[in-house]
């Protein structure tokens, strides 16, 4: 197959783009067995922006999120239809290797999941999978520079061979993030990362994706309403109908959405009346 990089390089709808939208949905619908998650969402992901995804539970965020870099392909029955592009590229493109969408559309998951090595190894990883030699100085360089991005590489440094495990939830997560950095992806996803984590640890994941946000774009899953309004540029409110299917009811910049929101629905749920 070929690698999404080249595939982008060739695709001339991306001119179009003018670089400003990353990714882009239309009229995208999940399946799982017979039954929709997800139905007809459409909505654009600017470039070194960070955009919430916000709704009650079951509402299909995780679902919605997960179809953006093809992890729903893991998942049994399940069934996409629609569109997702990158820069203009249908990733679900037949020519498209799912593993080369998770390069450049990485991901970060609720609970920290670092991989049972030392911190070292957690973070060069993905570098070593992804076939590209470097030597122990430029592998080093890189785990570095992307412990940093982390804010993690102070806290780290002196004990880079210890074992993932011996940190705290919140650094683990700022690993994982790290290891996320380390390919160097263009966007990255973040499925409500700081659930399992402290009010100080929480801060410091804000912090971070605030301090990245000028060099990746951002798409974020969160029941939080309060974390959505500090961190995000957009927010997109996904709703379950009644035959509880989500759909997107309301998208735009994060101020609007929460001081004037369009939809009652929303309003109802960011005051704490439904969901």
């Amino acid at each position: 197959m070929t690698m999404l990089k080249e595939l982008v390089g060739r695709n001339m709808e991306e001119i179009a783009y003018g670089g400003k939208v990353v990714v882009e949905t239309i009229n995208l619908s999940v399946i799982y067995g017979k039954r929709y998650a997800i139905r007809d969402i459409s909505l654009k992901v600017e470039k070194n922006r960070i955009t919430a995804i916000i709704g009650p539970s079951g509402c299909g965020k995780s679902t919605f999120l997960r179809c953006l870099n093809r992890m729903n392909d893991l998942i049994l029955d399940a069934r996409v239809e629609g569109k997702v592009l990158y820069r203009g590229l249908d990733i679900y493109n037949r020519e498209v290797d799912p593993v080369a969408v998770r390069t450049v559309i990485g991901m970060v998951f609720q609970r920290p999941n670092p991989f049972p090595m030392s911190i070292f190894d957690n973070v060069a990883f993905g570098l070593r999978v992804n076939g590209v030699k470097f030597s122990k100085t430029e592998l080093a360089a890189k785990v570095r520079d992307a412990l940093e991005k982390a804010a993690l590489w102070d806290e780290v440094k002196d004990r880079l061979d210890a074992p993932a495990y011996s940190l705290s939830g919140g650094q683990q997560q700022r690993l994982c993030i790290a290891r996320t950095l380390a390919v160097d992806p263009e966007v990255i996803l973040l499925d409500e990362p700081t659930v399992s984590l402290d009010p100080i640890s929480t801060a410091k994941i804000e912090q971070l994706l605030r301090n990245i946000s000028s060099n990746y774009t951002i798409v974020i899953v969160t029941h939080n309403m309060q974390q959505a309004a500090r961190v995000s540029d957009y927010t997109a409110v996904l709703m379950p109908d009644e035959e509880m299917v989500g759909r997107l009811i309301e998208f735009g910049p994060t101020r609007d959405i929460f001081t004037q929101p369009r939809d009652k629905r929303t309003e109802d749920y960011i005051s704490g009346r439904v969901g």
